[in-house]
């Protein structure tokens, strides 16, 4: 859980920061969350394909 909370934080802390200092977002709110989904996405393809492999296998 502290993961998520220190996540969120700092994502808190950069947002004020961006409204302080009058700058954009380097992307818009929807391409940011889906190139998140995509490194999350590609970060467990790896294990997924392995334990589904190790499945048929046996």
């Amino acid at each position: 859980m502290k993961p998520y909370i220190v996540s969120l934080a700092a994502g808190v802390v950069v947002g004020l920061l961006y409204n302080i200092v009058d700058v954009k977002s380097p992307a818009p709110p929807i391409v940011a969350l889906l190139g998140l989904l995509g490194m999350v996405a590609g970060e467990h393809a790896i294990p997924f394909v392995r334990s589904l492999l190790a499945h048929v296998a046996s």
